[in-house]
């Protein structure tokens, strides 16, 4: 029998492009004060900006509170990065 995870809720809340909260954080992959690397129940998230902060982190609870002044937030999928990788490793040792 296939068991399915139970997928958290993900809420990215912005206010005035100076500060953040986002949840269904499952790790803070990288940050520094232009980029910000999440992974999320929905994808990675990419924050980018300039002078950014990670104010604070509760992973039990998967929330992230930002700062600074944001440009863009852009996803991608964790699922399709994977697949992508152990495509290549297939090409490159057929």
């Amino acid at each position: 029998m296939e068991t399915v995870a139970a997928q958290k809720n993900h809420k990215l809340i912005l206010n005035n492009r100076k500060a953040g909260l986002v949840t269904g954080v499952l790790d803070v992959l990288s940050f520094n004060l232009n980029e910000i690397l999440l992974e999320t129940e929905q994808g990675m998230l990419m924050v980018r900006g300039t002078d950014l902060h990670v104010n604070r982190v509760n992973l039990e609870k998967g929330e992230i509170d930002l700062s600074g002044n944001i440009d863009s937030l852009s996803y991608s999928d964790i699922h399709s990065t994977a697949k992508q990788a152990g495509s290549l490793f297939e090409k490159l040792f057929r």
